[in-house]
């Protein structure tokens, strides 16, 4: 019989296991995972700390007795501490009973996720402090925006968590502070075009941007009381660190897997490592950017979610291979919605492509139909053939599943002439005869 070992049972982790069950019923699958909880969707955390929803459990898509009851083991509270690549062994420690022990594979899969970095700010183990990326987190911050007497929030770094946790905060009527370290905001996934609205949004909702400001120290006792950059001091009760995430890969420094220049674990497009039988899949890894050569670091749920149901395929013996991915991703800002696939203009620059951009704004519907606004669409695309490299899409209504047709349309590589005749559905509550995605691509020459 087959044994498998799978490090980390949260997204990649647990659609490996799963996957791997159903193709292969007798394999023997054990889950070692170092947190209370397996198969959490992170992404729900800021929305939970908002009160969007109210039970927790909502979060988890399957529990460890729904598991262990379909033949797959699950472990949790138990850290691997170190991996024997020579002899396929694993050490593992159990977090409750601090019972050390060895366990034997025959393949392995990594699926140990990424912890929240902590910039290089004093005091930073002041009480009211946060992250945000576990479950035992979202429960701590949600519970301190909900005491009324904490009243002035401090986020530092304006990626997307940061953004999402803005809106958690204002819907307790907080007054927020973002301090940024770049000069605006989502600064590695949005064009300046796209972050100035959304900046202009967060202003009109009275959110306080510090942008390209550094954050030095956090002041107070026992409970943070101010934050302090290198020109200026804030008063505040709350600091909530949302400074981007780090492979949780350095158990494994020794073993001659290799890596990206951060950690994260170098995969082909079956989801092997550069060791035989060893596989690795989600935030702890590397993927394949459809139109980059190089592997890229794209820490999301849909991708780890993918990767991990095809490297449980291919630990059963298939040979199955992600088609690669898009970096496509979007958020909510207050009341509007951006969402962005393929390249930027920045990675098209970093790729020393010869491309061309447009940006226009249109309406998403018809004037005539209540709720008209205005949407905002810009697109790369390689100025020598015309075909869609990336696009970018803000808005009110709608924006973000219009980036889910230009995913389709890069993916298929459709140029700028074949977007602007694509056959879209229009009706006056949805579009415009010329949707605002075909206006965008007649405009690029």
């Amino acid at each position: 019989m087959m044994k498998v070992v799978i490090i980390g049972g949260v997204a990649a982790g647990m659609s490996a296991a799963a996957k791997l069950k159903r193709s292969n019923k007798d394999a023997s699958i054990t889950v070692y995972e170092k947190s209370k909880h397996v198969s959490f969707g992170a992404c729900g955390l800021p929305y939970f700390v908002g009160n969007f929803f109210e039970d927790s459990q909502n979060m988890i898509a399957r529990t460890v007795e729904q598991f262990n009851s379909s033949g797959i083991s699950v472990h949790p509270e138990h850290e691997v501490l170190k991996v024997d690549v020579d002899n396929k062994v694993v050490t593992v420690k159990n977090l409750t009973t601090n019972e050390v022990f060895d366990d034997y594979y025959d393949r392995l899969m990594v699926a140990t996720g990424a912890s929240a970095i902590i910039p290089p700010i004093q005091n930073v183990n002041l009480k009211h402090v946060y992250t945000l990326k576990s479950m035992e987190d979202g429960h701590d911050l949600k519970q301190a925006m909900q005491n009324s007497d904490l009243n002035r929030v401090a986020i530092v770094g304006a990626g997307f968590i940061g953004l999402e946790v803005v809106e958690a905060a204002k819907q307790y009527g907080k007054e927020v502070h973002v301090f940024q370290l770049n000069d605006r905001v989502l600064v590695d996934t949005f064009d300046k075009e796209i972050t100035d609205i959304l900046e202009e949004e967060l202003r009109a909702h009275n959110v306080h941007l510090h942008l390209a400001q550094t954050v030095t120290a956090l002041e107070g006792q026992e409970y943070v009381t101010k934050i302090q950059t290198k020109d200026e001091s804030y008063d505040v009760d709350i600091v909530v660190l949302t400074a981007g995430v780090r492979p949780n890969t350095e158990f494994l420094v020794d073993t001659g897997i290799k890596m990206l220049r951060n950690g994260a674990i170098i995969i082909d497009q079956e989801g092997r490592t550069s060791i035989e039988d060893i596989y690795a899949a989600g935030d702890c890894a590397s993927i394949n950017h459809i139109l980059k050569s190089e592997p890229s670091y794209i820490p999301l749920a849909t991708v780890a979610n993918k990767m991990g149901r095809i490297i449980g395929e291919n630990l059963a013996g298939a040979h199955q291979q992600f088609n690669g991915s898009l970096g496509s991703a979007c958020l909510k800002v207050m009341d509007l919605e951006a969402g962005r696939t393929g390249l930027s203009e920045q990675e098209a620059k970093n790729l020393g492509l010869n491309y061309k951009t447009v940006f226009i704004t249109d309406m998403n519907q018809t004037s005539y139909y209540p709720g008209q606004t205005k949407i905002y669409v810009k697109l790369i695309y390689n100025a020598d053939t015309k075909v869609l490299l990336g696009g970018q899409v803000v808005g009110r209504k709608d924006a973000v599943q219009r980036v889910n047709v230009l995913a389709t349309a890069i993916f298929a590589g459709l140029t700028t002439d074949q977007l602007a005749m694509l056959d879209l559905c229009y009706a006056p509550p949805f579009a415009r005869t010329w949707d605002a995605l075909n206006i965008a691509g007649s405009v690029a020459k």
